[in-house]
């Protein structure tokens, strides 16, 4: 039985080195500069922007939650439904602000636009503490900064159920050398890469084949390995050939 895993976990590593191999074939169109976000991002609500490729506010709530038999106060960033607790604990019906995310309209790579689907993939969320010297007066009243952020609480240390607090976020781009390719007039995601962030996205999910499944399928994933290798080369020829003439 282990010889039978060895075999298929080296026939998927063939799959996957030959996915990149195929990758690969665009090479000639690596990109040589970083990435530009392009305009500003701003959330007008608070005078909050940023000059990277998003921007998310995040708002949270301090509600009653169910606890066994009786109840704690969370932090959360939905309405938690309270309609069967008791009358001391029922929480607002919804969130007075809500959360939203501000996406690059315009990012480029070597003056070529990336598509939008590389920021959601590749991008990467990190909190930042904005200037609040343009918060409007009227949420100036309401809010305080606490933290990294904004909080609604008159005392940080002691919230009370309703009270809000709000963190934002901007979206940073890795660099993108072998995750990009040119095609057509914008940057989009390679096979390879498309492939990895699927992979990471399902990382949790286990699929438990049938016994003598993984034999079976064994020589149809060696032959779509080989399928696969043959036709990056045979792209690579086409284009060497192309560039040349």
């Amino acid at each position: 039985m282990k010889w039978r895993r060895a075999a298929f976990a080296l026939s998927l590593s063939c799959v996957l080195s030959a996915t990149a191999a195929f990758a690969q074939t665009g090479v000639d169109d690596a990109p040589m500069d970083a990435p530009k976000p392009g305009k500003a991002l701003r959330d007008r609500d608070f005078g909050v922007s940023t000059r990277q490729f998003g921007l998310e506010r995040r708002v949270e709530m301090y509600q009653w939650r169910a606890d066994g038999d009786g109840y704690t106060r969370v932090w959360h960033s939905v309405p938690i439904d309270s309609k069967g607790f008791d009358a001391q604990h029922r929480n607002p019906s919804k969130l007075p602000l809500e959360g939203r995310r501000w996406w690059a309209q315009d990012a480029t790579l070597d003056g070529r636009v990336i598509d939008p689907a590389v920021l959601r993939t590749l991008g990467q969320w990190r909190v930042f503490r904005p200037n609040f010297s343009r918060l409007p007066a009227n949420l100036a009243a309401s809010f305080q900064p606490e933290g990294d952020g904004l909080g609604s609480a008159e005392n940080p240390l002691d919230p009370q159920v309703g009270d809000l607090r709000i963190h934002w976020r901007e979206l940073h781009l890795p660099p993108l050398d072998d995750k990009v390719e040119l095609r057509g007039d914008r940057w989009q995601l390679t096979p390879a890469a498309a492939a990895q962030a699927l992979s990471a996205e399902r990382a949790s999910t286990v699929v438990e084949l049938a016994q003598d499944q993984d034999r079976q399928l064994l020589p149809w994933l060696l032959g779509a390995a080989a399928i696969l290798v043959g036709v990056g080369l045979l792209w690579r020829r086409l284009r060497r050939r192309r560039v040349a003439h």
